[in-house]
């Protein structure tokens, strides 16, 4: 038997209520606070079931956060700061270390002629740039200074080598300029059928109302001279879209139809889908990037509808899924190999 056992042997018959029976209620109390199962380590659990109650006071009152704060905020400025046990004097101890200076070997050394050791003395920056480059040494200059040093026949490297490689620096590109096209000039050509008017262009026009947009795919249903029908980023809705499906039913002269970056959904998407097979003449249709992704039933109807529909043969829209992916780029050569093949005859 282990010196351990021994020692638990004198506990085996130890009355475990007599003790119990001598203990002060203070005892007793603290006996109750040691044996409770706390875990502090569990982030899950609340606050009081973490750790012991260990207040013996009444609560004062109920609580007032923004006092508590600022009780707290002025025992801190009060608090004095403990002094430093080495203070700070900004003395420099030690010596510096200096690289000791390497003696290049005979052997080593390279000897050039004195025309070139005098070209290469007063080369400046930008020449020992090109040199550079022209000789492979990539690593100590940016990609743009060693592309335009081996693409170009001068030199126009003027930053000099430098291992730290630094961003481009391009020029900032302005916006477009706003889109001058006059809805109700333009509402007005297309009611009257203008044979000189062959694109509507409302791109970023976002102030168009509801109303004027409706009224002008209504206007479209009967024009026959307007190829092309552009819509871009004027935060038109489901109601567009759907009168836009109406007019695909009934208009035989479009040929472009742009709705990308909208707020149309799923519904309207589909209602436009649906539309366009009962079209023939449509050749190109673009419906991505809008507010949401209309989901897989969408995508599957737009794959379904390009194999339907051989007059499209331009379409624009980025896939998420497979499988309605390959359908449609199979259906786009082939609509684009039947199109060919009717130029030919």
């Amino acid at each position: 038997m282990s010196s351990y056992q021994k020692e638990l042997e004198k506990y085996r018959d130890i009355d475990e209520d007599e003790i119990l029976k001598t203990l002060s209620p203070e005892e007793l109390e603290q006996l109750d606070c040691e044996l409770q199962e706390m875990d502090p380590e569990n982030m899950l659990l609340p606050a009081g079931l973490r750790q012991r109650d260990q207040t013996k006071k009444s609560p004062t009152g109920p609580l007032d956060r923004e006092a508590l704060l600022q009780y707290l905020e002025q025992q801190a400025l009060e608090a004095k700061e403990r002094d430093d046990l080495v203070p700070f004097t900004g003395e420099k101890k030690g010596k510096p270390y200096i690289q000791p200076k390497r003696e290049i070997p005979a052997q080593e050394q390279i000897t050039l002629e004195p025309e070139l050791e005098e070209a290469l003395a007063h080369a400046t920056d930008a020449e020992m740039c090109d040199i550079a480059a022209i000789l492979g040494m990539y690593t100590l200059m940016s990609n743009k200074q060693y592309y335009d040093a081996i693409c170009s026949g001068e030199i126009c490297n003027t930053e000099g080598i430098s291992s730290v490689v630094q961003p481009d620096k391009y020029k900032p590109v302005p916006d477009e300029p706003p889109n001058p096209t006059n809805i109700e000039e333009m509402l007005t050509r297309v009611r009257s059928n203008d044979k000189d008017l062959e694109e509507v262009n409302l791109n970023n026009i976002q102030d168009i109302p509801i109303p004027m947009l409706s009224e002008l795919c209504d206007a479209m249903k009967t024009n026959t001279y307007v190829r092309s029908f552009s819509l871009v980023a004027t935060r038109s809705g489901d109601p567009i879209a759907h009168a836009v499906a109406d007019m695909l039913r009934e208009n035989r002269s479009l040929q472009s139809l742009n709705i990308e970056s909208n707020f149309i959904s799923s519904t309207g998407l589909m209602a436009v889908l649906k539309a366009v097979r009962e079209n023939s003449t449509l050749t190109e249709l673009r419906v991505d990037n809008q507010r949401q992704w209309p989901g897989d039933a969408v995508e599957m109807e737009m794959a379904t509808v390009l194999e339907q529909c051989p007059s499209i043969v331009r379409f624009g829209y980025h896939f998420t899924q497979q499988g309605p992916r390959a359908r449609a780029a199979q259906a786009m050569t082939r609509n684009n190999e039947l199109r060919r093949q009717q130029k030919k005859r």
